[in-house]
């Protein structure tokens, strides 16, 4: 076992020892800010504030080695910026949710966020009271960013055409829009057509075990009951088509 793969097993094993306690580590260029933030947070019973970060190397350093639940990532950091950090954290510790932090409701900005797999998207002026909601959302597995892509429809439009063509190539290891993968938008747009199983199967030359699979996969993503619900929530989202009549 290598040091780092020794390090995340020590990590998760001060997560069990910590209880419920949610393992937070601040990145911010800006000293007053996390110290700031750090104040408001550690008021909290089930928050605790385990370290920080001035700048991207410093916090890939930083979470690398503590494994937080939650890194608040400040979007404006040099080079590496923070959607860059994000990227990179979201590789080695898949399971970390990361709330990213902007100065404005930028567009492109939430696009890149939602390619490097960010959980949320706020502006830095959020009241402390719906910071803390959220961080305890994100720490328990949702993806709060989906709400935001439902209400910018020139955002869901572009995050739709990327799913498509990561599909259309065959390549969905990398998830483009968290939580659901590239081939799993495509087996959903496929059962919106109507398409049991074995048809999806046949559609996209695999097994029908493997839809069953995914199926699995996105009920448990989504946190709904039945594929139904699921197809509901994708078209709510844009991330697929209504079926035509």
């Amino acid at each position: 076992m290598t040091d780092t793969e020794q390090e995340r097993r020590r990590g998760g094993d001060r997560r069990s020892a910590q209880g419920s306690k949610t393992r937070v580590v601040i990145v911010d260029g800006h000293t007053l800010f996390r110290r700031g933030v750090r104040n408001i947070l550690e008021l909290e019973g089930d928050i605790e504030v385990v370290g920080e970060a001035g700048t991207g190397r410093e916090a890939i350093e930083v979470v690398e080695e503590l494994t937080p639940d939650v890194v608040l990532m400040d979007l404006g950091l040099p080079a590496p910026n923070g959607i860059e950090t994000t990227q990179r954290l979201k590789r080695e510790l898949p399971h970390t949710g990361v709330i990213v932090l902007a100065n404005n409701d930028d567009e492109d900005q939430l696009f890149d966020a939602i390619k490097a797999g960010a959980a949320a998207y706020v502006l830095k002026d959020i009241d402390p009271t719906d910071l803390i909601g959220i961080i305890r959302r994100v720490r328990s597995g949702e993806y709060l960013i989906n709400d935001k892509v439902f209400a910018k429809p020139a955002v869901a439009s572009r995050v739709l055409k990327e799913f498509r063509e990561l599909a259309v190539y065959g390549n969905d290891a990398q998830p483009i829009f968290a939580p659901l993968s590239p081939r799993e938008v495509e087996i959903l747009d496929n059962i919106a057509q109507g398409m049991t199983n074995k048809q999806v199967a046949y559609a996209l030359s695999i097994s029908e075990q493997t839809v069953k699979n995914h199926m699995s996969s996105i009920l448990r993503k989504l946190s709904v009951n039945d594929r139904t619900q699921a197809v509901v929530y994708a078209m709510r989202q844009g991330w697929i088509k209504i079926p035509e009549d």
